[in-house]
């Protein structure tokens, strides 16, 4: 089966980079390597990407003590948490839905994608039964222990647009998760890192993330081209506190528009419909 679909496709060759894509995208598997297998038991959190009922696309954070995150199979990743009633992806997990996964490190900048379809395991927690499994490189990351406080339930703050404080948290920002999807491929979720300031919050329900050089395969580019719908979670990691953004993603190519964002090769304008903050606490409860 071909690793990409016609979303990712048009994204490299408009970029002049198809063969190149063919060549890596040899380095997508359907299974979880013996590496990564141990890569996932020693994650304390990791950031699952879908849709919910009404179409929108949401990033969340699962968070765990390290070994939350199994492999039983080949095949099959196990998760032992849920998110909070509260969640935007609640509903939507607590059936079966198309998930993208992100595990991350970024102490050591290592990084892995998990795409598949996840079920409910009849115990709190989600099983999923992987398509595509594959490495990133550690480009963007900034190096960072991570030990998020204890999980908890606080108040949740809901919006259709950004405050003053969620848009300074934006603007000062230095790591994003950018949740997209395909109709027929599936979700995904993709790390989105710079300098401090590298997220430009232009109006109150809009803001501007460059898009640097990568490893060619666009995975989120693509599927933005075939469906708008995106998700971003910014992580306060000292306090543990979540933003949970949803709406509708653009790809600005003009090389015009780009030449103000230092180092950009594109620009992605999320437009948000919808604003879900938790101040203080992970947005994950352990069963």
């Amino acid at each position: 089966m071909a690793p990409y679909h016609e979303g990712e496709l048009e994204v490299q060759r408009r970029v002049g980079v198809a063969l190149n894509a063919e060549r890596i995208g040899r380095s997508i598997h359907a299974t979880i390597p013996p590496l990564a297998r141990q890569f996932a038991l020693e994650r304390p959190f990791a950031v699952v990407g879908a849709g919910d009922a009404d179409g929108r696309v949401w990033a969340s954070l699962l968070r765990g003590a390290p070994g939350f995150l199994t492999v039983p199979a080949e095949d099959r990743l196990h998760i032992a948490a849920r998110l909070n009633d509260d969640d935007p992806l609640a509903e939507a997990l607590a059936g079966e839905a198309d998930v993208g996964l992100l595990l991350i490190d970024p102490a050591t900048r290592r990084r892995m994608r998990v795409n598949g379809r996840a079920r409910p395991d009849g115990a709190a927690g989600l099983e999923i039964t992987t398509r595509e499994v594959y490495a990133n490189c550690p480009k963007y990351i900034r190096p960072r222990e991570v030990a998020l406080p204890g999980a908890a339930t606080p108040p949740v703050r809901l919006g259709s647009s950004l405050d003053a404080g969620q848009m300074c948290r934006l603007a000062e920002a230095d790591t994003l998760f950018l949740a997209s999807r395909h109709p027929v491929a599936g979700a995904d979720v993709s790390h989105r890192g710079g300098a401090r300031g590298f997220v430009h919050v232009t109006a109150p329900d809009r803001l501007v993330i460059p898009d640097y050089s990568g490893n060619m395969m666009f995975n989120t580019l693509g599927n933005l081209a075939a469906d708008p719908r995106a998700g971003l979670l910014l992580v306060d990691f000292e306090h543990g506190g979540t933003l949970q953004l949803s709406g509708r993603a653009r790809i600005e190519w003009d090389r015009s528009a780009v030449a103000a964002y230092e180092g950009a090769e594109r620009l992605v304008e999320l437009t948000v419909e919808a604003v879900v903050e938790r101040e203080g606490a992970a947005a994950v409860i352990r069963p």
